[in-house]
Formats: C-alpha cells, sequence, structure tokens
C-alpha cells in the first residue's frame, strides 16, 4: 500500500539525534518496546503545552507512525495541532532537549515548550 504525499507531510517524525536520545532514555529505564507519545495540552505561556512521555498501550484512536526505529503514538485530538512535526534533540547548554518543529504553530514561547496554533 503506497501512501500519498498528504499522508507523509502530515506524520510526526524524529530526527537521528532525537531518535538516539530516545533509545537512550527507553533502554536507561528499561521500556524496551514502549512507543514515544507525544500529545498537547492546555497551557504555557502561549496556550498550548506539548507533551513528551512513554507509553506501552496503544489507545483507539491514536495515530501511530514509525520514525527512525522508533514507534509515536498520537492521540487524534493533539495530532490537529501537530501533525507535520519533526521532533529533534540538541544538547547545548541554554537551548537543549527536546525541541518539536511544528508547522502549525501560529505563535511558539521562548522556553520552545508551548505555542498557539
Amino acid at each position: 500500500m503506497t501512501k500519498n504525499m498528504d499522508d507523509l507531510k502530515d506524520q510526526i517524525t524524529l530526527t537521528e539525534n532525537a531518535a538516539k536520545r530516545v533509545n537512550a532514555i527507553l533502554t536507561g529505564e528499561g521500556k524496551i518496546g514502549y512507543a514515544l507519545r507525544v500529545n498537547v495540552s492546555g497551557g504555557g505561556c502561549s496556550g498550548m503545552s506539548y507533551n513528551l512521555t512513554f507509553d506501552n498501550k496503544e489507545k483507539e484512536f491514536d495515530k501511530v507512525y514509525h520514525s527512525k526505529g522508533i514507534k509515536i503514538l498520537c492521540d487524534v485530538k493533539s495530532w490537529f495541532y501537530i501533525k507535520g512535526t519533526e521532533i529533534d534533540f540538541a544538547d547545548d547548554l541554554l537551548s537543549g532537549g527536546f525541541q518539536l518543529n511544528n508547522p502549525n504553530a501560529n505563535r511558539t514561547c521562548g522556553c520552545g515548550t508551548s505555542f498557539s496554533a
């Protein structure tokens, strides 16, 4: 089955750096086989906040993606706000951590953990 271009641009993906970091955390915490769950919630300085957690259970309406060997889960409500997002990881002292490059965000805060759409 071939995915069309719209399906590909709506996926949630990881960069190599993010995938390496997720793998390191999963290994360190003994959570082999877990997926990265990405969702949004109300709050933060720009109105909505990103949440990254680990989960070993798919929910009924989850969107499921695979990127760089990592399974990614996202609930449908959150997906509408973050579809097409690329997750990166940097270990800079000032701006280090996971960074979400969200094409749907109209505005992001300085810390990079919240946005408005």
